[in-house]
């Protein structure tokens, strides 16, 4: 057995699943040098959900960000999380966005860049791992893991092995909603060993408690690769914490070779930054508490609190047990998807829908049929002629590659916000999120006026006419 290597998520992940990714570039690099030093074999600083919350809240330029995290760490390898053809988005994008999404992601300072897909549906994550070969990235190709019939651990070595021919450097069994149990994990893990010559990466949260019995158990079957998330913002639904699994494995053949000392100076800091966090209300003690229910209902913790927050705005919060029940259901019908963005969020919605109103079906959001008819990708299962045609009635379904049907739109996205650009990336930004970036392209403009007036006043006070 070979040393263990971590990936730290505390500036992506960690604080995406416990405190809505509000965590600021400012609270990161006063510790960005110690980060530095410690020996991960990388630093997940990007992608998932930053890029929306720093143009939405934060009132940064993610590409910004970037720049700077790169600037201050230079010897550890940076990774991003990316979603296959919907890039950070929820639709799917022309390839010619993937392609110079890739391209800039990759100047702008990213080594590894995961990619998934929600369907697995491994012609959805072609292109953006054909540009990041063609750009000289680090391929890491994530399958999503979750439980149904069709979603046997062959099947996972199966698409291990397909990622493998396509050109992945790594593979990552990304355990988005904590559903993988330790021996499982062993099972899969030793299975994959066997299957494929490229490392292994294992991702999970520890939502149901289970996170490092899993990590440990995998490690043991040869998992090369672990994500971790220091203790400030680690344990429930975040990653495992760091620090101990560095501690259980010292000594031992898989031992990390991480300094406790060091990581220990550095949790001291994001301490403060976790208050910071927790009085400013994104950070709920709640996320830190064990809930069964995702085991129960293979639901991600991210997705309860979404499904009560609809609840409560109909005022119905006494349905949140019936809804858990129907997930599953709606869940079975539609193919076993398995439940990530954008997904979990369409089959969610639809069983609060069927609940809501009495009838299974009665009403459906334009997502489910989208879902149905294949523009979202090929489902892992089939959908029954009769559940098909109450969702879309006589509606053909797509067996092709969603994103043939989209032409070309790089060049209509910079001729839309030809006004507001000031640097290359703000396209993408703007593909991304259209409404949310123009809203931070007119504050960065404003601000710059502000700025630009004060030097004007400031000249005017030196040099008086």
């Amino acid at each position: 057995m070979a040393k263990v290597k971590i990936t730290e998520t505390i500036l992506r992940d960690a604080h995406q699943s416990q405190a809505a990714t509000r965590m600021r570039l400012d609270e990161m690099l006063p510790i960005a040098e110690k980060l530095d030093k410690v020996g991960y074999h990388s630093l997940e600083v990007w992608g998932g959900a930053t890029f929306d919350s720093c143009l939405r809240f934060l009132k940064e330029d993610p590409w910004e960000r970037l720049r700077v995290l790169r600037k201050a760490i230079p010897n550890t390898q940076l990774q991003m999380l990316l979603r296959g053809q919907n890039l950070l988005g929820y639709k799917h994008y022309a390839d010619d966005v993937v392609d110079e999404f890739v391209k800039k992601t990759i100047d702008n300072g990213i080594d590894i860049i995961r990619i998934f897909d929600a369907l697995n549906d491994v012609r959805n994550m072609e292109q953006a791992i054909k540009s990041a070969k063609k750009y000289k990235g680090n391929i890491q190709a994530a399958l999503c893991y979750t439980i149904s019939p069709v979603h046997t651990v062959d099947y996972f070595v199966d698409l291990a092995k397909q990622l493998e021919n396509l050109g992945a450097d790594t593979i990552c069994i990304k355990d988005m909603a904590n559903l993988l149990l330790p021996y499982t994990a062993y099972d899969l893990v030793s299975k994959m060993k066997k299957a494929i010559k490229i490392p292994i990466q294992v991702h999970t949260h520890n939502t149901t408690g289970t996170g490092d019995m899993v990590y440990l158990k995998a490690i043991e079957a040869g998992a090369d690769i672990v994500d971790t998330a220091l203790s400030p913002l680690g344990n429930g639904t975040s990653q495992p914490a760091t620090e101990p699994l560095v501690a259980a494995l010292q000594g031992t053949e898989m031992d990390t070779g991480l300094d406790l000392g060091l990581l220990s100076e550095i949790a001291d800091y994001f301490k403060v930054v976790a208050k910071r966090l927790l009085d400013d209300g994104f950070l709920n003690p709640k996320v830190l508490s064990i809930d069964i229910n995702t085991l129960l209902y293979q639901v991600p913790g991210g997705m309860l609190s979404n499904l009560l927050s609809q609840l409560k705005q109909q005022n119905a919060e006494d349905k949140f047990e019936e809804v858990l029940k129907e997930v599953p259901r709606v869940r079975e019908d539609f193919g076993f998807p398995p439940l990530v963005t954008p997904t979990s969020q369409i089959v969610g919605t639809q069983a609060v829908l069927n609940v809501l109103t009495g009838e299974r079906y009665k009403m459906i959001t334009n997502e489910s049929k989208g879902l149905i008819r294949g523009e979202y990708g090929q489902l892992p299962a089939e959908v029954s002629d009769e559940i098909r045609h109450l969702i879309i009635g006589d509606d053909q379904v797509i067996h092709h590659r969603p994103a043939d049907d989209i032409p070309p739109e790089l060049d209509k996205y910079k001729e839309e916000i030809k006004e507001y650009l000031e640097q290359e990336e703000d396209v993408l930004s703007y593909a991304s999120f259209p409404q949310v970036s123009v809203e931070y392209f007119k504050y960065r403009q404003a601000q710059k006026y502000k700025i630009d007036n004060t030097l004007v006043r400031k000249e005017e006070m030196v040099h008086p006419i």
